[in-house]
């Protein structure tokens, strides 16, 4: 039989994807590359934010409609079952922490059982990780977290910290780059807070991967700043190793110190502000990204340009703007909300900023030239990553270009999210 994984949402969902796949493999499953091949649609959901989640939730309703098996998975299947049943009440449910069960689950739905795996296990999921043949591999180090911000539904999703063990992390790692990775994704809710249930960290994680033999990039994923300062030194160390992309995700979610502690984020903007300034101080081409959420119930007109002001002082490489939406069971919903006109005009106002800001950085880099790692391609062009995880569109049809490859890229000219350059050589 054949099932087959649609996945929605971020790189942790996805590398759970990964890991549902080696499960359904193992037991004899094979996986299908579409819909139409499979006998069981496993769908692999998210629910950060509502238009998502209601995309999510008209998908699996259509499913059902056409008879077709499905088992849930994903983060809504852990926080809003009621949801999932009331669009596919034939759909099988399991949560993020049971997806070591994902074939039993397969097979009931194949034999027409609906069941239900949602009891709570703490367990370390990267024991079921097997090696893969991709260019870009996606580690997971733990997930849950350690934070309790009034905006998230994904902590009912994912529950408390739970960060793996570093020897399977570094195993994971070390047998993506055997098996020809060059680009590994370490994923998490929260890598600010791995290890910190298991008197380790982020810092000392990277201090042992920087070790591992091989002809590969590690990207970091995002870190909450409220953790970042506890081994910040160390962390900066750990990342002027060439294993590493000079890069940094820190969500900041406001300029404003006030609404930041209605969020329930334990970190005050002049924290942030340093963690970025010590970065830069010591890697200045580090890039950092940080994610914003415009129209918080709580956010005045005057927090708003606050948080306009920190963009334009802090200038931050990438900035991932998030129209606010409460979030079911979430400290947040229950605020009053602001209208929806005051968080569209803010958001188009934010947006303006955001592509201001980035173009005027991107903009500085034509003309130079930099190295890039190849990790996609389509059929009009590839995409490469510089040493500070620049993304750089090169047009098919140079002959020292190729997936995997790395190139020397002379930028020619950039927009505010991307750069584009022309290969003069190839460097391996």
């Amino acid at each position: 039989m054949r099932a087959y994984l649609k996945t929605y949402g971020c790189t942790l969902n996805q590398a759970d994807s990964e890991l549902m796949a080696n499960v359904l493999n193992e037991a004899g499953i094979s996986i299908a590359k579409s819909e139409g091949e499979a006998d069981v649609i496993v769908v692999n959901t998210c629910t950060v934010k509502t238009p998502t989640e209601q995309k999510i939730l008209n998908a699996i309703e259509k499913l059902e409609k056409k008879g077709k098996k499905i088992v849930v998975s994903g983060c809504m299947a852990s926080a809003n079952q009621d949801l999932i049943e009331r669009h596919a009440g034939h759909a099988s449910i399991i949560t993020t922490s049971n997806i070591d069960m994902i074939d039993e689950a397969v097979l009931d739905a194949y034999d027409g059982k609906r069941v239900i795996f949602d009891d709570y296990v703490r367990k370390d999921k990267l024991s079921l990780f097997r090696d893969s043949d991709s260019i870009i591999a996606k580690v997971p180090v733990s997930e849950g977290c350690l934070s309790n911000c009034g905006f998230c539904g994904t902590k009912f999703s994912r529950g408390p910290l739970n960060s793996f063990s570093e020897d399977l992390v570094v195993n994971a790692v070390a047998i993506s780059a055997r098996r020809g990775a060059r680009e590994i994704q370490l994923t998490s809710q929260d890598i600010g807070a791995y290890g910190l249930d298991r008197r380790t960290n982020i810092a000392m994680l990277m201090d042992r991967l920087a070790k591992i033999e091989g002809d590969f990039k590690i990207r970091i994923g995002m870190l909450n700043p409220e953790h970042l300062g506890k081994y910040l030194e160390g962390f900066i160390n750990a990342l002027q190793s060439d294993r590493f992309y000079k890069f940094v995700h820190i969500p900041v979610q406001s300029g404003s110190d006030k609404v930041l502690n209605e969020m329930k984020r334990a970190y005050s903007i002049e924290q942030f502000d340093d963690h970025v300034a010590k970065i830069r101080d010591v890697i200045p081409d580090a890039t950092i990204e940080t994610d914003v959420i415009v129209g918080y119930p709580t956010e005045t007109e005057e927090d708003f340009e606050k948080t306009l002001e920190f963009i334009k002082r802090t200038k931050p490489n990438v900035v991932n703007m998030c129209k606010f939406w409460a979030r079911p069971h979430t400290a947040a919903s229950k605020l009053t909300q602001l209208p929806n006109s005051v968080i569209t005009k803010r958001s188009a106002r934010f947006a303006r900023v955001v592509r201001q800001t980035q173009q005027s950085i991107n903009d500085a880099f034509v003309g130079n030239v930099l190295t890039a790692l190849v990790t996609e391609m389509d059929e009009r062009s590839f995409a490469a990553r510089a040493d500070n995880y620049k993304k750089i569109i090169i047009k098919r049809g140079a002959s020292n270009v190729s997936l995997g490859s790395t190139v020397n890229v002379r930028i020619g000219s950039a927009s505010c999210n991307v750069l584009y350059g022309i290969p003069i050589e190839a460097t391996q």
